[in-house]
């Protein structure tokens, strides 16, 4: 039986040295490696860790690109300025609601990235296949989140 830290101290180590597509394949290398833990416990581990799953499969937090140079409201927005135009399709508002459009497999990406920005007029994401809900705190200011994101994107 492992211990949590000895999880992830494997996932990580079977992250960094090969490419993961889907929670059924890692839970197979874990328990090639002696090590089994169910999906809920797998999932778990992948959120504490904080891994991303993009359309390569998983990656650690510290593989991904760092860019600092995106400011809102006078706080960097880390890798936002670089992940919105490469995946914001269209974007449109309704009430304090705006819904974000992205490629098949790509929601989940832009979701974390809007997370991550902690936004000071974003309540949350929740993010679909290919949509990402972003819930603001009143309609204006889901007006300017839509603008900022479509400035970002080139959208305008």
């Amino acid at each position: 039986m492992s211990t949590k830290r000895q999880r992830h101290q494997r996932i990580r180590e079977l992250l960094t040295s090969q490419a993961v597509a889907n929670q059924e394949q890692l839970q197979e290398m874990l328990r090639a490696k002696n090590i089994e833990a169910t999906q809920a416990t797998l999932s778990r581990d992948l959120r504490e860790i904080g891994v991303v799953k993009g359309p390569a499969g998983y990656q650690l937090p510290e593989a991904l690109p760092l860019q600092r140079n995106g400011i809102v409201n006078g706080k960097s927005n880390g890798n936002l300025e670089r992940v919105v135009p490469s995946e914001l399709l269209s974007a449109e508002a309704g009430g304090n609601l705006v819904v974000l459009r992205t490629q098949p497999a790509h929601a989940n990406t832009l979701a974390i990235e809007i997370d991550r920005a902690q936004l000071p007029e974003v309540m949350g994401t929740i993010a679909g296949d290919d949509a990402v809900f972003v819930a603001a705190r009143n309609a204006a200011g889901a007006n300017r989140i839509l603008r900022m994101f479509r400035r970002m994107a080139g959208l305008n």
